[in-house]
């Protein structure tokens, strides 16, 4: 899924500016040369971001808003634009145990980065496993397993979440780290 971000016109080019939440980059389409006759369709992607850009980012939108309330809010907004896990995966293999409320996650390599996909029964899981999707999808195993989540804490999500979705939290984010795992020694012994 992709979504059109802004048109920007300047006198060379017109730019269609694209960014992809599940490749987390950004691609600029030149459309229309101006200054020539011919249309160009030039991509490139500007940058892939990385574990911590991420979790900065969602830092610094949490940082927003004022209370808690509108955080909630967000958090359920996220999990409408979780890449929604295939129907095929959602079995109980790929159920997350730890967690009160039902949590499917499903982890593809691709290129040597690990893409997952979720779903949950309930709004609130679904967004917080739509933003650890979203800080650790289409990163290597290493980067994964070492990853150091901190946006948890700096966000406030311990202080504000009851017990067990805390702890469905980091089943989640085990599961997706032994998920990882998996996947790069699956990666070595080939």
């Amino acid at each position: 899924m992709y979504l059109t971000v802004d048109l920007i016109s300047s006198p060379v080019a017109l730019h269609a500016f694209t960014y992809s939440p599940i490749e987390q980059s950004l691609e600029v389409n030149d459309t229309a040369n101006l200054n020539s006759s011919t249309s160009a369709k030039n991509k490139f992607t500007k940058h892939i971001m990385t574990i911590n850009e991420i979790q900065n980012e969602l830092i610094e939108e949490f940082s927003l808003f004022g209370d808690w309330m509108e955080k909630y809010e967000n958090i359920i907004q996220m999990g409408k634009e979780l890449p929604l896990i295939e129907t095929q995966y959602k079995t109980d293999d790929n159920l997350i145990k730890g967690c009160q409320s039902r949590v499917w996650l499903h982890a593809d390599f691709k290129d040597g980065h690990v893409i997952f996909t979720a779903d949950s029964d309930a709004i609130i899981t679904k967004g917080l496993v739509s933003m650890v999707v979203r800080v650790l999808s289409n990163h290597t195993p290493n980067e994964i397993m070492s990853a150091d989540l901190y946006f948890v804490d700096q966000i406030g999500l311990k202080e504000h979440l009851s017990v067990t979705r805390s702890n469905g939290l980091i089943s989640m984010i085990k599961q997706m780290k032994m998920y990882a795992l998996a996947l790069q020694t699956k990666e070595n012994a080939s």
